[in-house]
Formats: C-alpha cells, sequence, structure tokens
C-alpha cells in the first residue's frame, strides 16, 4: 500500500508540473529561465526546511551528489526551454519517449530482462501515449525537440541514481542545492530577456516546492520498489493524468479520445505490472 500510495503522489505531481509549466509558459506569465531558476531554488529551500524539521539526524551530513543534481539541473532547464515553442502532445511524446527509452537501454545493458507481459504493457501504454499526443505533433522545431529529447534523456538518469537513494528527502534536498548554482550561472546570459509577473512567479514556486522538490522526493522514496522497466513504464501515465488535470483545473473539455488513450495507458501499466510477478521470460 505504502508503494502505491508513493508512486501515485509522485505521478500525480509530474503531472501538475506540466499543467503548472504550461500555465506559466503558454500564457507568457514568465520567461523560461526565470521559470527555472524561481522553480529550483523554491524546491531547494521548501525541502531544506522540511529536512530540518523532519529530518535532523541527516541535516549535518552532506546528501545528494553533483551528478545527479546535474542530471536534474539539464532536465528542468531543457524541459521549460523547450516548451516554449513546442506544443503540449509533440513535447509529452518527446519528453517521455526519450525517458523511457533511456531507462530501458541502460536496463537492458545491465541485465534485466522485462518478462514477456512486460513488453505488451510496454507496447500498450506506448501505443496510448502516441494516440493521446497524435492530434498535436506538426513538425516541431528540430532545436526545441532536441532540448525536450535531453530533458528526457537528463530525467531518466537522474531516476535510474535515485534507485539506490536510502534517504529520499536528503538526497533530493542535497540535489537540488546543488542545482542551484549551476541555473544561477546558466541565468545570467538571459538578464535583459527577465518577464516576470506576479502570476508567472506563483506557478513557478508552486511547481518547485510542492509538484518539484516534494514530488521528488517521493518519487525517491518509491523507486526501490519498481524495476527500471517498470518506472519508465509507470512515468507513461503522465501525459494522461495531466489531460485530465487540465480538463478539471483548466476548464478543457472531455473527449472520447482522452478515455481511450487513458485506458490503454492504464491498462499497459497494469500489464507491466502484473507481467513482472507472474509473466514468463
Amino acid at each position: 500500500m505504502k508503494t502505491f500510495s508513493y508512486t501515485v503522489f509522485a505521478l500525480v505531481a509530474f503531472a501538475f508540473n506540466s499543467i503548472l509549466c504550461r500555465l506559466a509558459l503558454g500564457a507568457e506569465a514568465i520567461d523560461a529561465a526565470s521559470f527555472t531558476l524561481i522553480r529550483l531554488i523554491s524546491g531547494a529551500v521548501t525541502l531544506a526546511a522540511i529536512s530540518l524539521f523532519f529530518d535532523r539526524k541527516e541535516s549535518n551530513e552532506k546528501r545528494g551528489n553533483w551528478f545527479s543534481a546535474f542530471f536534474l539541473f539539464a532536465y528542468a532547464v531543457c524541459f521549460s526551454f523547450a516548451y516554449v515553442n513546442l506544443t503540449t502532445g509533440t513535447g509529452a511524446l518527446v519528453l517521455f519517449g526519450s525517458v523511457q527509452a533511456t531507462m530501458i537501454f541502460v536496463a537492458l545493458l545491465k541485465g534485466e530482462r522485462p518478462k514477456i507481459l512486460e513488453w505488451l504493457g510496454l507496447i500498450f501504454a506506448l501505443g496510448g501515449l502516441i494516440y493521446l499526443v497524435f492530434p498535436g505533433l506538426s513538425s516541431p522545431p528540430f532545436f526545441s525537440s532536441a532540448l525536450m529529447a535531453i530533458a528526457g534523456i537528463a530525467w531518466g538518469f537522474y531516476t535510474l541514481r535515485g534507485k539506490g537513494s536510502t534517504n529520499p528527502l536528503a538526497d533530493t534536498t542535497g540535489n537540488f542545492v546543488r542545482a542551484v548554482p549551476m541555473v544561477i550561472l546558466l541565468s545570467l546570459p538571459f538578464i535583459c530577456q527577465i518577464h516576470l509577473s506576479p502570476r508567472g512567479i506563483l506557478l513557478a514556486v508552486l511547481s518547485g516546492a510542492i509538484a518539484s522538490g516534494i514530488g521528488y522526493s517521493v518519487w525517491y522514496a518509491a523507486l526501490k520498489f519498481h524495476t527500471a522497466t517498470r518506472a519508465a513504464i509507470l512515468q507513461l501515465s503522465v501525459p494522461a493524468l495531466a489531460a485530465t488535470g487540465g480538463v478539471v483545473f483548466l476548464s478543457e473539455m472531455v473527449s472520447l479520445r482522452l478515455v481511450l488513450a487513458t485506458i490503454l495507458i492504464l491498462g499497459g501499466i497494469s500489464l507491466a505490472i502484473l507481467g513482472r510477478k507472474y509473466g514468463k521470460n
């Protein structure tokens, strides 16, 4: 039950990250560099405060590492800048396709062999994702698509590195703190392009403090219960969850396509989970 709760919370947080980013950058309420900077700083501050009050035994220890922090930084920056010119559907397909490909490729290199039902689940889930976002595909800009692919690869490696975490809160806090100076340095060339609004700042803070900081900590905690393959497949649910959130929070219309895609994706995930336990090679 704990594994289920952690996983669901983290995936919902990821979906809200997408929604918050779309609300901020899509409406031009803030520029991409400022959104990323505020997002990572607010995440670091929130996690440091939580660690101070609830994880004091680790407060004097250095947790997290520079490699994971770099992958977090690379994901956050590329994600924001890519969505300036990509449609939501195209961005979701490139991002989660890259995440999945990265994690499964690394898992295969390490000798992990998905079972038959896991492969079937993967096919159904990916098919559902493509079916969901395909209407939005339209010759995306190469540079933006490449940025989103890099974001997916970076998130895939960040997730894989989190599987060995013994203290998810402390490690995520350390990674966020280390990522802040990186994004500050990156933001310096964009000072002349700063565009801020109260709404944009609020959305960035919510994205960093809750959807990213707390969400990523819970995801690190859930990862030790999942194989790399299953973790990759589970994340395919995020676009469907984000689209559903758009219906609830952005008053977007419910479509038959959304319902069918959600069934395919969640059904594929169920097959993959059952396949790990009952399937045969």
